[in-house]
């Protein structure tokens, strides 16, 4: 599945999609709107060719610029970049589903989409607002509309060409089974938080099972207490393979099987994630068997609420 020495051009085939998935992509959850900018820029030039979007990150325009500048000065073509963007969850009524896709790609300034994800498998009321809260700040939850439903949608999405696959994020097992069982066209990606504290065994299986490829986000942990980078036998890993600890977790991911988003800022960072290469076999049966830290860092799947977004009305 991977050249012997590097995993920056390693590739998961998309059995219910078109095309194949870059296992090492570029997240673009980013607030500040230069640095965000820069960082894309940055990111295609050091040969990321997965980049992950969202509505609800209100930065797509800016993705799109950057994407448009690379694509002019001949840093990459279209053709060689997969780009993925997300339905947020105000918008999961069918009759909403295909204008939110024409907004992203608006802003995006593409015409199709490599992958278009369900952001969580939480419906939120429909209208302008992202986070519609009632008095006490809860969410104001659809019951008007099943995930199954938002899912037809998505699938005429497939249908009219508009993205060569479609996906689930933020979703536990349980609700992916529902939707495998009964799509006409399955998902292609799973998006969650997966690292070495949150392996997801079990997810992982399934998914490759069925075809799917599992997509990890935050698979630094984020950075988040306790930090994955800080690992004693994450270090002691990458000091024996001459690798930083961000690099084994990176690595770890893709050796598994899986695919995986990092973001910074940082281009020495940047640069530095995408320089990963497949660790000794010893190293991963220790990971999987010698790391006893369970830790989730994000309740999105609790709430459909992510915690690394921050809540602009």
């Amino acid at each position: 599945m991977h050249p012997s020495n590097s995993f920056q051009d390693t590739k998961i085939p998309l059995v219910h999609g078109t095309g194949a998935i870059p296992a090492v992509g570029f997240g673009t959850l980013i607030r500040d709107p230069v640095a965000a900018k820069e960082a894309v820029k940055v990111a295609l030039e050091a040969g990321f060719r997965h980049l992950d979007c969202a509505e609800l990150y209100r930065n797509e325009d800016v993705v799109g610029h950057a994407m448009r500048e690379a694509f002019e000065a001949g840093t990459v073509q279209r053709k060689d970049l997969f780009v993925t963007t997300k339905l947020w969850n105000n918008n999961h009524r069918p009759e909403r589903v295909s204008p939110a896709l024409e907004a992203s790609l608006g802003r995006l300034q593409l015409d199709y989409l490599d992958c278009y994800l369900i952001h969580t498998p939480f419906a939120f009321q429909p209208g302008d607002e992202q986070y519609p809260n009632d008095e006490h700040g809860q969410p104001i939850y659809d019951s008007g509309v099943t995930l199954m439903e938002t899912w037809r949608a998505m699938e005429r999405l497939v249908d009219e060409g508009k993205c060569r696959s479609i996906g689930l994020s933020d979703i536990r097992l349980e609700k992916v089974k529902e939707i495998v069982a009964a799509a006409r066209i399955k998902p292609a990606v799973v998006q969650v938080e997966c690292h070495p504290y949150l392996p997801e065994w079990e997810l992982l299986e399934f998914c490759q099972q069925h075809g799917i490829v599992l997509l990890a986000f935050a698979p630094l942990g984020h950075g988040m207490e306790p930090k994955i980078t800080d690992d004693p036998l994450i270090n002691a890993i990458a000091r024996r393979v001459d690798k930083t600890p961000a690099q084994v977790a990176l690595a770890w991911a893709v050796q598994r099987g899986s695919a995986l988003l990092t973001t910074s800022t940082n281009p020495d960072r940047i640069r530095q994630n995408f320089d990963i290469s497949p660790l000794p076999d010893d190293a991963m049966q220790e990971i999987r068997n010698g790391i006893a830290t369970s830790v989730r860092f994000n309740a999105v799947v609790e709430t459909g609420v992510p915690g690394f977004v921050p809540q602009v009305g």
